[in-house]
């Protein structure tokens, strides 16, 4: 600002400056310093349009000098809209699923057969009700053996599957995954009818299932015939 070469001043006595003056130089001052710490380069959200005008992306203001456009990122608006972009970034970002680690290679084990079973089928004497005792002998095994029940429309071997059957599936690494065709009903679970266990020293895995009885469908009973007087409809003549 030059405070020397003014109306009605004489030259090097300098003049005094007025508030106008003093807010432009104080603009311009602000102006200088914000960009040497803020790169306008660098904001996603600054655009110039065909005017030279330049634009904030995230307000949707225009403005016509750069120091506009930095006096308005310091703006309440353009605070909460930059607040309210964050959390919406958040939200998605914990939505979405984890990635998986990169540069882990997935681990595949090598099947080495089927392992050796033996199945005996037995009746409960007090319940009459139908039991299997399947033995699975997993004498290489890593870990522990699973077993679950699948059903006949899961499986992808048999078509059209047959709903009359069920799948009970044995599982233990490194072994082949073995299933055996069992009847669709209902497996007992109360206590003393489910055995399970596994024998770490002969390496032997034991399951016992029992089946509940099958539901038998019983005729409703029919509705009593009681004697009843016919009246008609219509007038009566007498």
């Amino acid at each position: 600002m030059d405070y020397q070469n003014r109306v009605g001043h004489k030259t090097g006595s300098g003049g005094p400056a007025s508030a106008q003056d003093l807010a432009a130089h104080n603009r311009d001052r602000l102006r200088r310093l914000a960009l040497e710490t803020f790169d306008l380069g660098k904001d996603p959200y600054l655009q110039k349009n065909h005017l030279g005008q330049l634009e904030c992306r995230l307000c949707l203001t225009v403005h016509a000098s750069d120091g506009s456009y930095l006096s308005h990122t310091q703006g309440r608006k353009h605070q909460m809209n930059l607040a309210r972009r964050a959390a919406k970034e958040d939200r998605n970002s914990f939505n979405m699923p984890l990635p998986k680690p990169a540069g882990m290679p997935r681990t595949s084990t090598v099947k080495i057969g089927r392992p050796g079973y033996r199945i005996t089928k037995m009746r409960d004497p007090d319940t009459n009700q139908y039991a299997l005792l399947f033995e699975i002998e997993y004498p290489d095994i890593e870990g522990k053996p699973r077993y679950r029940l699948m059903s006949a429309f899961e499986q992808r071997m048999e078509r059209p599957p047959d709903p009359a059957f069920q799948f009970l599936l044995f599982a233990a690494q490194p072994y082949e995954t073995i299933a055996f065709k069992v009847p669709n009903l209902e497996v007992d679970d109360t206590p003393g009818k489910l055995y399970v266990h596994w024998d770490e020293t002969l390496k032997l895995y034991v399951l016992q299932i029992q089946f509940r009885a099958a539901r038998t469908a019983k005729p409703l009973p029919a509705l009593p015939h009681r004697p009843s007087v016919y009246q008609g409809v219509g007038p009566k003549f007498a």
